[in-house]
C-alpha cells in the first residue's frame, strides 16, 4: 500500500497581511497531481487543516475543492483535527463529503481503526485528533488527563490494545510535539499545560508508520516517526525548510520504504542586511526583487521612510528592521548634564541627536536647518555670568 504523508495546510493563514489561499490553492493542486502520478492509495492529513477554529467561507471551498480532486485520483484520504482547528467544524464538513474521505475529530473514535485493504491483506489507520486535555476528562472518566502528553499517551494505548486484538499492519496519525523535534521559534503554537508538553518517543511503539503533525519543518525522528510540515512557508523562520511530504510504501510484512516528494515553493522567502543604500542600488540584491524580502538596514542611524523605499525595488518586502552594525557605547551623561554642557540650543540639539541617533550628529543640511529654526524662534534669554549665551530650553528647565 502507498501512502502520502501531509499535514498542517493552515487553509486562511495570512503572511505580514497577505492571503496565501490562492498560493496554496496552487500547491495543493500540485499535491493532487503527484497523488496521481505515483498512484497513492491513501492520503493522511495530520492536523491543522484550518489556520483558526472559524475560518472564512473561502476556506471550506478550498478544503472541499483539494479533498474531492484528491478521491478522483482513486486514493482514499483520512484527516485528524489540529490545535489550530475546530474539531466540531471540521467534523460537520465529513458529512458534506464522498465516500473514501474520512475525517476524524471525536476522540471516542479512538482505538477503532479506519481499515482499508491491499492485495496483502488489511491496513488499520489510527486518527488520533488534537486531544486537549481539560476537553477529553469527561471522555475517559478515571484516567489522569493533566497534560496533553498523559493524554497522547492513554489514546495510543487504547490503538496498541486494540491492534493487539486484531493484528495486521498499521499507521497511526497524531498531532502533537514529539521529543526530539526541533521547532520554529514563534511559528508552532505551544502545546503545552504549563509549559512545553512534550510525548515521549517511545509512547508511539507500536505502529508501522507514525505520521505527526504540528511542526512546519520536515521531521524524522525514526525511520518509522515523522513530520512531513507545512506545504508552504508561513514566516521567514522556515525560509530555509523543504516543503513537501512523505511518500510510504507499506509492504506485506509492514513499512518497507520512505521517501520525500518535494512541493512548489510560490514565492521563495530571504532575509536581507546591508545599509540602506546598498539594498535600494547593489546589483548583488537583483534576483531577490521577486522574493518576499526581510530586511534589516544597517546603517548606524535611522534611516527615512525605508519601508517605502525598499517597496519600489522589492515590491514583496514584508519587514524591515534597523540592525546596526556598531553601537555606540553609551556616555553616561544624563539628559540634565546634556543641557548644562551645551553653549547654544543649535548644540543641545545636536548633542541630542548624537545620542539617540547610535552616535551620528546632524548633517550640514541638518545643521543649516536646525540653525534656521532656533533664529527664528528661539526668545532672547540673559547671558550667563561667564558670558556665554545660555540655551533657551536651560532657562525653562531652570
Amino acid at each position: 500500500m502507498r501512502i502520502l504523508h501531509t499535514s498542517d495546510w493552515h487553509i486562511g493563514r495570512s503572511f505580514h497581511g497577505h492571503s496565501t489561499l490562492e498560493a496554496l490553492r496552487g500547491v495543493l493542486e500540485t499535491l493532487t497531481a503527484q497523488v496521481r502520478d505515483h498512484e497513492v492509495d491513501v492520503v493522511i492529513v495530520a492536523g491543522d487543516v484550518f489556520d483558526s477554529a472559524a475560518p472564512a467561507a473561502a476556506c471550506y471551498t478550498l478544503l472541499s475543492d483539494t479533498l474531492r480532486a484528491i478521491s478522483d485520483t482513486g486514493a482514499q484520504i483520512i484527516v485528524t483535527s489540529g490545535n489550530h482547528d475546530s474539531a466540531a467544524r471540521l467534523g460537520f464538513q465529513s458529512a458534506l463529503l464522498r465516500d473514501g474521505i474520512h475525517v476524524v475529530t471525536d476522540p471516542l473514535t479512538i482505538g477503532t481503526p479506519i481499515t482499508i485493504a491491499d492485495g496483502a491483506g488489511p491496513v488499520h489507520f489510527y486518527g488520533i485528533p488534537y486531544l486537549e486535555p481539560a476537553l477529553v476528562r469527561h471522555v475517559w472518566e478515571g484516567i489522569d488527563l493533566r497534560t496533553q502528553s498523559q493524554a497522547v499517551e492513554h489514546a495510543m494505548r487504547l490503538v496498541n490494545a486494540d491492534l493487539t486484538a486484531r493484528g495486521g499492519r498499521s499507521v497511526t496519525i497524531s498531532h502533537c510535539f514529539a521529543a526530539g523535534v526541533e521547532a520554529t521559534p514563534g511559528v508552532e503554537r505551544d502545546i503545552q499545560q504549563g509549559g512545553l508538553d512534550v510525548v515521549s518517543l517511545s509512547t508511539f511503539d507500536g505502529p508501522d508508520y507514525i505520521a505527526l503533525g504540528h511542526i512546519h519543518g520536515r521531521q524524522q525522528l525514526s525511520d518509522r516517526v515523522r513530520y512531513a510540515g507545512a506545504p508552504m512557508h508561513y514566516s521567514f523562520g522556515e525560509a530555509d525548510k523543504p516543503r513537501g511530504s512523505w511518500l510510504i510504501d507499506l509492504g506485506a510484512e509492514g513499512l518497507s520504504s520512505v521517501r520525500w516528494l518535494d512541493l512548489p515553493v510560490p514565492r521563495r522567502l530571504v532575509r536581507l542586511s546591508a545599509t540602506l543604500d546598498e539594498l535600494l542600488t547593489d546589483e548583488r540584491f537583483t534576483e531577490y526583487e521577486d522574493a518576499w524580502v526581510s530586511a534589516q538596514y544597517t546603517d548606524a542611524s535611522f534611516q527615512r521612510d525605508p519601508m517605502r523605499r525598499l517597496l519600489e525595488r522589492f515590491p514583496f518586502c514584508a519587514t524591515v528592521a534597523h540592525a546596526p552594525t556598531l553601537v555606540r557605547d553609551s556616555d553616561g551623561l544624563t539628559y540634565a548634564t546634556r543641557v548644562r554642557n551645551a553653549k547654544s540650543d543649535p548644540e543641545l540639539i545636536d548633542a541630542f541627536l548624537t545620542h539617540v541617533r547610535n552616535g551620528v550628529s546632524a548633517t550640514a543640511a541638518e545643521a543649516a536647518i536646525i540653525a534656521e529654526v532656533v533664529a527664528a524662534h528661539t526668545a532672547s534669554v540673559p547671558d550667563r555670568a561667564d558670558g556665554s549665551v545660555l540655551p533657551a530650553s536651560a532657562e525653562a528647565s531652570a
